[in-house]
């Protein structure tokens, strides 16, 4: 939902340039009519893995980071 959204508000809301909640309620609709039919099932591309070796990757940063901080002498 949140990836249609991001698309509603580019292509439908922005410019906000309406003068009234009718010219809102017209153009979501006529973005609605046109997206349904054309619209085809998003194709991902971050996996779980992907997601698992990012994950991996902030735990090492942050465990180096907190290394670092710990091995620096207070002046």
């Amino acid at each position: 939902m949140e990836i249609y959204f991001c698309i509603v508000q580019r292509k439908v809301v922005s410019p906000n340039d309406f003068t009234d909640l009718a010219q809102v309620r017209n153009r979501l609709r006529a973005f609605e009519d046109r997206y349904n039919v054309t619209a085809q099932p998003f194709q991902w591309k971050f996996t779980t893995s992907d997601l698992d070796d990012l994950l991996a990757r902030l735990d090492r940063d942050t465990a180096l980071r907190q290394e670092e901080s710990s091995a620096v002498p207070a002046t």
